[in-house]
């Protein structure tokens, strides 16, 4: 019971970084995210963007994650 409560609030809280991510202009658009477009075909990968986030997380739960 604990495990599904736990997997559906961080369920909320990723939805809801999805909406606020939309909202903060400078990500999902940083330079050196990868962005391909040929004719009718697009490729977009953030890899900074995703860089950035995961420093960020790392950050956040060395410093919340101590007892």
């Amino acid at each position: 019971g604990k495990w599904l409560l736990g997997i559906g609030v961080a369920c909320l809280i990723i939805g809801g970084l999805f909406i606020l991510v939309g909202k903060v202009p400078f990500l999902g658009r940083m330079p050196g995210d990868i962005e391909i477009k040929h004719g009718a075909f697009s490729f977009y990968f953030p890899i900074t963007t995703c860089i950035l986030i995961s420093v960020l997380l790392s950050i956040l739960f060395r410093l919340f994650g101590r007892k």
